[in-house]
């Protein structure tokens, strides 16, 4: 049985506006699935509805077997959800609120007691559990949310773009922890902006865009279909346009990345000779230049047209 599973899902919101288009989707137990795409690309909206925050418009999804429109409270017994802009009580200790969840969940007291010891344990936040989350650090913040998910053990985590704007030090803490929870046996279900996110932890990858899937495969097919590897050339004089021209002659040119021309090689490092002259002869300025194999950037590109450019990390390490 599927965990997760979609059948031309639809959500149109008022103005006509159709954030998820007619979506199909297979999420197997004990995987981990990652959703990339865009702000405003649909996922968030799908995440919402597959965990009975919003009714689809059209179509059908199921959760660990239960219909998400027929059957919402079985969902929600069955599932644990983190979601990017959490609702966190401020004035609540870390422990407070861990303890809360499990009430929620209608555990025995013991039970609560005893889980919320072992989850603030396994998210490491022993030493701040007394601390009101005010005080939180947005790493922090994002753990004990996590933490709280996880409470009634559930079946599939669900997990919207839990690292945006963290550090890489936080960011790595919460892919660790996501990487032991699926080896425990969970199922997660992850949307992300980040491209590494997405091949660090996930067996399978849906490209969305548009509230359309686009791609979808293994991190590692979905590179193997793209095939080619492709040369960054980053210029002194910085004119892109007329080394794009330049470079176009040996290969497909790629939209430019941080100033950087990009093209992509039929023959890989055979070709880098030849196309630096061409660009000497044009008069153009090589600074460095790099022949890059491919990536789900290289995926994401070939499938919609346009790079992927997520938020930057915004806060400090803790």
């Amino acid at each position: 049985m599927a965990a997760i599973e979609a059948r031309r899902l639809e959500r149109v919101f008022s103005g006509g506006v159709r954030a998820v288009d007619g979506v199909d989707l297979e999420v197997d137990e004990g995987e981990i699935y990652a959703f990339l795409g865009p702000n405003g690309a649909g996922k968030t909206t799908i995440v919402r509805i597959l965990t009975t925050l919003l009714r689809p418009t059209a179509g059908s999804a199921r959760v660990a077997g239960f219909d998400v429109a027929d059957e919402p409270a079985k969902v929600r017994r069955a599932i644990g959800v983190a979601l990017q802009e959490a609702a966190l009580d401020p004035l609540m200790t870390g422990r407070e609120l861990i303890r809360l969840q499990a009430t929620l969940h209608g555990l025995p007291r013991d039970e609560g007691r005893r889980r919320a010891e072992a989850l603030l344990e396994r998210v490491d936040l022993v030493g701040a559990a007394d601390r009101q989350i005010g005080t939180y650090s947005g790493g922090m913040r994002r753990r004990v949310d996590l933490a709280s998910a996880l409470v009634h053990e559930p079946r599939v985590l669900f997990l919207d773009e839990p690292t945006t704007g963290l550090d890489p030090v936080s960011r790595k803490a919460i892919w660790e922890e996501v990487a032991k929870l699926n080896a425990d046996g969970t199922t997660v279900f992850l949307t992300t902006q980040y491209l590494e996110e997405a091949d660090q932890l996930a067996n399978r990858v849906g490209i969305i865009d548009f509230g359309r899937i686009v791609a979808e495969d293994t991190p590692g097919r979905l590179k193997a279909q793209i095939g080619r590897p492709h040369l960054e050339i980053k210029l002194g004089d910085g004119a892109v346009k007329r080394a794009q021209e330049v470079v176009g002659r040996f290969g497909r040119p790629l939209p430019s990345k941080d100033g950087a021309v990009l093209v992509e090689l039929e023959r890989g490092a055979a070709e880098i000779a030849p196309v630096v002259r061409a660009l000497d002869e044009a008069g153009l300025i090589v600074e460095a230049l790099d022949l890059v194999e491919p990536s789900l950037d290289d995926v994401f590109v070939a499938k919609t047209g346009h790079r992927l450019e997520p938020a930057e990390a915004s806060e400090q390490p803790e």
